[in-house]
């Protein structure tokens, strides 16, 4: 099972390397999941001009950088614009395409041919059977590991639904697929809620996903981006036992 996890954006490195070395030791016990930290070098798609947006790519990599070089975990970021790719590849181990980019061309293209790992957003917008698409523009330039991830669609205003049907269609490509369980439960421009990501993360790994995508912060009310969908640490420790006891279960 792969669990992508960290905060929304890198705030500084003090706060990125504690919150990445504690999800790695919930980690730890558990040999079928592989953790991967993520944290966003800059987050392009902010509502307010007057949110916070990130450090900067330099100061995020080298952030990205220690992590997984001193304390040998794999790292993930996202990547807005075709110019920041290859600086960004030589450090990452998974490029991340953002749901408002699934559909920019350029950008697949060029994260593609890196050769890295790659973790594509279904964007709120796409229906998740066009996101084959998505897989062969990527496929047309690398053999590397894609991952989709289902992160809600867009269900009137500001609000968003999962349809575990996606799971499936998705699936269908031949990618891994992996729940969101923090994005999903935004209500866009409004802010969002936890309430449901230990039920919902439970079901999405019942039906059967590869993995799960979660931001965490030591102190999620303090988050400098996506507070109110950001879980604890304590929240991530629950919600993993329970899909490592879900995963454990054998259907005929």
């Amino acid at each position: 099972m792969f669990i992508f996890a960290g905060p929304c954006v890198i705030e500084s490195p003090v706060s990125a390397i504690s919150i990445a070395q504690a999800l790695q030791s919930f980690c730890k016990p558990f040999p079928d999941v592989r953790y991967c930290f993520k944290a966003s070098y800059d987050k392009a798609n902010r509502t307010s001009l007057k949110a916070f947006r990130g450090v900067g790519i330099d100061y995020a990599l080298d952030v990205l950088k220690a992590i997984r070089a001193e304390y040998k975990i794999p790292v993930l970021t996202d990547i807005h614009s075709v110019a920041d790719v290859d600086k960004i590849a030589q450090v990452v181990d998974v490029c991340q395409v953002p749901a408002f980019l699934c559909r920019q061309t350029d950008l697949l293209l060029a994260i593609a041919e890196t050769g890295k790992k790659i973790n594509v957003k279904r964007g709120q917008f796409m229906a998740p059977d066009d996101m084959k698409y998505v897989v062969e523009k990527l496929r047309s330039k690398t053999d590397a590991e894609i991952f989709l991830t289902e992160r809600g669609y867009s269900f009137g205003y500001n609000d968003l639904v999962v349809d575990f049907r996606s799971f499936s269609y998705m699936g269908d490509t031949g990618c891994k697929v992996i729940f969101d369980a923090s994005h999903s439960f935004q209500y866009p421009s409004k802010g969002g809620t936890t309430r449901f990501s230990r039920q919902m993360a439970r079901a999405a790994v019942a039906y059967g996903v590869d993995g799960l995508f979660m931001e965490v912060h030591y102190k999620p009310e303090k988050a400098l981006s996506d507070a109110s969908t950001t879980l604890s640490l304590l929240e991530f420790e629950t919600i993993l036992k329970d899909l490592t006891k879900l995963r454990s279960v054998e259907y005929d």
